[in-house]
């Protein structure tokens, strides 16, 4: 069985049209799930929220804390339109099962997180970081700036959280980047790529609001102390992150679009391109379908997650967390792109 226990997406529109209600029932399924997967909510290190409207961040917020008492597992908040009709929030969880190593990681100079959140939880040899911010940690004021500017304040908080945890960017495994204006996207590749240099994570990088006007970039990373294998199958690899990282049984995986000629072909002929990208990673890798746990699936619109979706099932099985997520894709014509988390344990 995998050390980590994937859930994915998880709406609650059936609680009323009231953004606290509805969160407060989605985090009761999801623990409902983790705990048929002997963990629970208490346990998760991550959640991902979708929130379709940024006027509900703080109503999300307030019944959000109710549900830990402490040690909260870390978040990343994105604003964007919702596949599940009628859902006004909707929130995917990574855990480890009860009982495994969890640990709060914390800079001994920065002040508390002023959401319900912790900024990276450590389990095992893995380290999840909160979606980063232009925020100084050390008073938690906002740092304004261009997308340039913001990029070196979140890259420098990933530097210091990965430090407390006797960790580096050479340790960096994966990334999930938010840009809520794309025209931002070369910019912001060329400050990243100042910071993590050779050693790049997979990555994924799309387009979508974030809880605050004022901020142009938001960061999600994952890290690992296990010994790194960086997998690439193309000649010319790209140069702002590998294809995929295997860290010991794990293998992260890069967000996938279809080749260029697939492109210009509907959201099922791309997700079949896509599976087809993803089967010689897997292979290369020395993993095989049945390892996979969790596919991320970025689609552009309703249409292309209702064909997404069932070839994605079929080519994984029921077991695999599948999340979809409206977004923009940086690539012209692209309507789906694919992210995934494989563990042979």
């Amino acid at each position: 069985m995998s050390h980590l226990i994937f859930v994915p997406g998880t709406a609650a529109a059936d609680a009323g049209a009231d953004v606290g209600k509805q969160t407060t029932l989605a985090l009761a399924r999801l623990d409902e799930r983790l705990r048929a997967e002997r963990s629970s909510l208490a346990d998760a290190a991550v959640l991902t929220v979708y929130l379709r409207k940024a006027a509900d961040f703080a109503a999300m917020n307030e019944a959000y804390r109710q549900a830990w008492k402490a040690a909260p597992p870390t978040r990343t908040t994105v604003v964007t339109e919702l596949v599940t009709p009628d859902a006004l929030v909707e929130i995917s969880a990574i855990a480890p099962a009860a009982g495994a190593d969890r640990r709060v990681v914390h800079p001994s100079s920065w002040m508390a997180s002023p959401n319900p959140y912790s900024y990276s939880i450590r389990t095992g040899d893995t380290l999840f970081l909160s979606g980063l911010i232009a925020r100084n940690g050390k008073d938690n004021t906002v740092v304004s700036g261009d997308v340039a500017t913001q990029t070196r304040v979140v890259m420098e908080n990933a530097r210091e959280l990965l430090d407390s945890a006797g960790l580096s960017f050479a340790h960096l495994v994966s990334a999930r980047a938010f840009l809520p204006d794309l025209a931002s996207f070369a910019e912001f590749n060329r400050v990243y790529r100042e910071h993590v240099g050779p050693d790049r994570p997979a990555r994924a990088t799309v387009g979508a609001s974030l809880t605050g006007s004022s901020y142009n970039v938001e960061v999600t990373f994952v890290a690992s102390a296990s010994q790194l294998e960086r997998i690439e199958t193309s000649a010319q690899p790209n140069p702002n992150l590998s294809a995929a990282v295997k860290a010991g049984n794990v293998l992260w995986v890069s967000g996938l679009l279809a080749d260029a000629d697939a492109l210009k072909e509907d959201a099922a002929a791309q997700t079949r391109d896509i599976l087809r990208k993803l089967d010689a990673l897997l292979d290369k890798a020395a993993f095989s379908r049945g390892d996979v746990r969790e596919l991320l699936v970025y689609v552009t619109d309703g249409e292309a997650a209702r064909a997404a979706e069932p070839l994605c099932r079929a080519a994984f099985g029921e077991r695999v967390s599948i999340t979809r997520a409206l977004v923009k894709l940086a690539a012209e014509g692209a309507r789906v792109e694919i992210m995934t988390c494989a563990d042979r344990g």
